[in-house]
């Protein structure tokens, strides 16, 4: 079996000013989870890898860089998920945590759990040795910005949503084993305590050997209506394409819900798809066979 790994670094408006470095954080860490790869390693260690190279990257909604809740505060939700045996870790509104992806396989290797929140998902980063940080250093200026706009009486916050920048990878190893991972910080002044779709299985992102895995982007309330991921990989074990499969399921849930979203997918046999549904930009890397594939919208 011949790897493949796709990434995707948000579905939504770039601005230009910003593109470069969005672009060049995508190719990152589609490079580094294809080396995993490459060395033999597992699907699960790539997507991994993959998504925390762009939570290290301020230039994304995820780690570093992740938006603020209306108190000021960076909030974080995080999946990760084994085709192999259908395994599942996920942590959501995490703070004061540089990787959450790290720690949502954390929660899926070390405990019977499969999502931890909050102050229980602090805890249990503090047991297994997970660094805390200040919070402060997960806030970058341009989403300290974005928050006080959002606060002014006369702002529009559905406006200031469309560049954000969750991240996601899918992977399938030299074994034919599928994994998926995501991570956000979620929508620019919500809620405390907002959750979105990223931490909840079969919406942020879904793997089973028998079918596939995706990872999705977009609107989390609407995509959580239609559980995205799951019914994306429904479609495919009906006999779609990974991309059929991606287009059906993202018009279903904008003729049903209004929602829109992207979403990335690779099948078990390694055939990839990224389809984006009305949004104006996207970025996503695939490596197959050793060779760059970009797909832009």
């Amino acid at each position: 079996m011949r790897p493949v790994i796709v990434v995707h670094g948000g579905a939504g408006r770039i601005f230009k000013e910003r593109e470069e470095g969005c672009r060049a954080g995508v190719v990152r860490a589609a490079l580094q989870g294809y080396g995993v790869l490459k060395q033999g390693g597992s699907a699960l260690d790539a997507v991994e890898e993959a998504v925390r190279s762009m939570e290290d990257d301020p230039h994304f909604n995820a780690g570093c860089g992740s938006v603020l809740n209306e108190e000021g505060e960076v909030e974080m939700d995080a999946i990760i998920m084994d085709g192999k045996n259908l395994a599942s870790g996920a942590v959501s509104a995490v703070k004061c945590i540089a990787n959450p992806i790290k720690l949502a396989r954390l929660v899926m290797e070390k405990t019977k759990h499969m999502l931890l929140t909050d102050h229980g998902a602090q805890l249990f980063a503090q047991a297994m040795g997970v660094p805390e940080i200040p919070g402060e250093k997960l806030i970058t200026e341009r989403s300290r910005e974005r928050w006080k706009k959002n606060l002014e009486p006369d702002s529009n916050p559905v406006e200031f949503q469309k560049d954000l920048g969750t991240v996601g990878a899918v992977a399938v190893d030299s074994e034919g084993n599928v994994a998926c991972a995501t991570s956000t910080g979620g929508l620019s002044n919500k809620l405390v305590g907002r959750v979105g779709d990223t931490a909840c299985i079969g919406s942020g992102g879904y793997a089973d050997n028998s079918s596939g895995a995706t990872s999705t982007t977009g609107h989390g309330e609407s995509i959580m209506k239609v559980v995205l991921a799951r019914l994306i990989l429904y479609h495919m074990e009906q006999g779609m394409s990974p991309e059929m499969a991606a287009d059906t399921a993202l018009e279903y849930m904008k003729t049903r819900v209004g929602g829109l979203g992207g979403v990335i997918v690779v099948s078990s046999s390694g055939e990839w798809a990224a389809s984006l549904m009305d949004f104006s930009r996207c970025c996503v890397m695939g490596f197959l066979w050793g060779q760059m594939s970009e797909c832009r919208h």
